[in-house]
Order: C-alpha cells, then sequence, then structure tokens
C-alpha cells in the first residue's frame, strides 16, 4: 500500500494514574504515527494501554489520569505542514470540542451504556449534527435517517424514534457507527467495536467499517485484542504490552515474519484447524503491575529469549524492514547490518 498523508503522530506518549501507592503508568512512552486512509490495529493483552492510548488522542483521560509533560499528539487532519499541527495533549478544552467528534470521532466499547438511555437514537446523532455543524435540526433528522441507513439499518424513518433500550446491541453497535461518522470525521477511533456481539453481526461490522472507510476515506485506528479481527481489516498493526509498543509493522510483515517474542507468543495462541484438540500455547506468567513496571524489558520476566541485559535497559526501536521496527535486544546487531546494506544500496 502506498504510503499517503500524515494525519496523527504520537511522541513519547506517557499516561500515569497517580495513587495513593505511586504513578500507574498506563502509557510510558509510546511512539507511532497514522496515515490517510490506512487502518491501525492496536492489539495486546488486557491492561497493556489500549483503550487509555486511544482516550488519550481525545482528551478524554480525567483525574486521577495525567497526560504527562513531553508527551505529543500530533494531530494533522487539517493542516497542509506537519508543523502546523495541533497537539492533543496540551490543546484547550475549546480547542478539543471542535476536534472531538468532528474531526476525531469514537466508537466505545460498550455500545449499550455508551448510549444516553433517556433519549432516542435519533436525539442523540442529531445533536452531535448540530453541535459542530450550522444545519437546522429537520436537516440534522434527515442526515441521521441516511446515516442509519447507510450503516444497514432497515426502516431507518422509524428507528430513529427508538431509545437504545429498544435496540438489539448490534443495533446499537451501527447506531454508534452512524453517530461517529456523523459529522463525517477524517480519524475514527473503534474501542473494541465486535465486543459481546455474535459472530454474524461481527463479520457485518466489520465489513461495515471497511465499506466506509472506503466510500469517507476515514483513517481508522481499530483497538482489539483479536487477531482474526486484525488479519481481516488492519493495514499496520501496533503490538502494546505494558504502556509500550513493543513491535509495528505492516498487517502482512507482521503475520508473516513477527520479531519480538510477545508478538511471537500471540500468533502461537490464535487457535486454528491444524492445533485441533490440542493445547492451545500460551504466554507464561502475568503482565507487570503498572505501579512496579521493571527498569528494564517489560517483557523480560516472561521472554523465553530473555538476557542480562534486558533487565538493565529498555531496547530501542530496531529497523527489520519498510514500516517494521521492533523494540528488542534480540535485534539490535541486525539493525546495525541493515543500516549498512541501506547505505551500500543506496
Amino acid at each position: 500500500m502506498s504510503i499517503n498523508k500524515k494525519i496523527l503522530r504520537v511522541e513519547d506518549l506517557r499516561v500515569y494514574f497517580h495513587t495513593k501507592k505511586g504513578d500507574s503508568k498506563a502509557v510510558d512512552g509510546n511512539h507511532f504515527t497514522m496515515y490517510e486512509n490506512e487502518t491501525l490495529a492496536i492489539v495486546g493483552e488486557s491492561g497493556c494501554g489500549k483503550s487509555v492510548t486511544a482516550m488519550s488522542i481525545l482528551g478524554l483521560v480525567s483525574e486521577p489520569g495525567e497526560i504527562m509533560p513531553g508527551s505529543k499528539i500530533i494531530y494533522m487532519g487539517n493542516v497542509d505542514k506537519p508543523e502546523d499541527g495541533l497537539n492533543l495533549a496540551t490543546a484547550t478544552d475549546e480547542q478539543l470540542r471542535d476536534v472531538r467528534g468532528n474531526e476525531i470521532s469514537m466508537i466505545f466499547q460498550e455500545p449499550m451504556t455508551s448510549l444516553n438511555p433517556v433519549f432516542t437514537v435519533g436525539d442523540q446523532i442529531i445533536e452531535n449534527i448540530t453541535i459542530h455543524e450550522s444545519v437546522s435540526k429537520e436537516e440534522a433528522r434527515k442526515r441521521a435517517i441516511d446515516l442509519l441507513g447507510q450503516v444497514g439499518i432497515s426502516r431507518p424513518e422509524s428507528i430513529i424514534d427508538n431509545y437504545p433500550f429498544q435496540l438489539s446491541g448490534g443495533m446499537c453497535q451501527r447506531v454508534m457507527i452512524a453517530m461517529a461518522l456523523s459529522c463525517n470525521p477524517k480519524l475514527l477511533i473503534a474501542d473494541e467495536p465486535t465486543t459481546a456481539l455474535d459472530v454474524t453481526i461481527q463479520a457485518q461490522i466489520l465489513t461495515l467499517m471497511n465499506q466506509l472507510k472506503e466510500k469517507f476515506g476515514t483513517s481508522i485506528m481499530l483497538i482489539t485484542h483479536d487477531l482474526g479481527v486484525v488479519a481481516q481489516v488492519a493495514d499496520h498493526v501496533n503490538v502494546m504490552y505494558a504502556g509500550k509498543v513493543v513491535e509495528t509493522a505492516p498487517v502482512g510483515e507482521l503475520f508473516k515474519n513477527p520479531k519480538h517474542p510477545y508478538t511471537v507468543g500471540l500468533m502461537h495462541s490464535m487457535p486454528s484447524l491444524a492445533t485441533e484438540g490440542e493445547r492451545l500455547a500460551v504466554i507464561k506468567g502475568t503482565v507487570p503491575n503498572p505501579l512496579y513496571l521493571p527498569k528494564g524489558c517489560h517483557f523480560a520476566d516472561r521472554c523465553p529469549h530473555v538476557m542480562p541485559i534486558c533487565r538493565e535497559k529498555q531496547p530501542k526501536a530496531t529497523k527489520i524492514a519498510s514500516r517494521h521496527r521492533v523494540w528488542c535486544f534480540l535485534y539490535e546487531q541486525e539493525e546495525v547490518v541493515q543500516e549498512e546494506i541501506v547505505e551500500v544500496e543506496a
């Protein structure tokens, strides 16, 4: 896939939750870039910082959480030059309100609890449109009906007046997608959009997201722990562990050539026809407590290839191939060799 214009650049993102026992480092130094019309999947075990990363982009981290000084979340969706981008980590409340729901939208994890039960689904979509755009309620209602139809809801002209409790989980998820797309955002964040849905509805929602990306040119950040979903819809993948991205690569490259021991462990834990009847592989040990993260590599205590240096220092990014980076001491020498080859070829 050709590289498009950058839409979001995250540099040294750190999000700490201040507690009586100390700082819980939910996100601890993330770096990644998103591009136009690309689906970036963020994967990892529960508690690795996926959702906190998404919340940080929209400025939804509340006390006792804090986006730490020095963190950069540069949004470039409405500018031509990267240096003119808006740092969402330090943006004012007014700037965030202009971006949130308009330039960047989010599909939250639980649609049944994310929709307000005392308002109709139509009222909630219409409100988002009228807040960000100068249109009448009548025009906003027409757009809301059209959006409900576009996300695959039959009889949208009657469903628009229903309350969330009158709809199934799959229909509520479609309403959430319609609401997120109501102002034609440049970036859509989908936090576990298929959680608690049956397999048939999951497939429909994923197909719908792909179709909407192609139709509107929207970039999608997909947060999930399901590698099957990643293989189906993602263009690029960030693998997170204990608050850090440990590997990033195009989806085909990652599945064909995973490098980080944690990524390899995730791949081996996937069920397949070849392993039918066998016990699934597991990654031994547990994720470290974010209050007491180890000094060196956060995966060291669970890694089958751990070396003394892993417990002393944190690894830096190693270039494996174009847009494929891994944070692991196993490949430091490989980085030097590859850089020398690139220089000779140039």
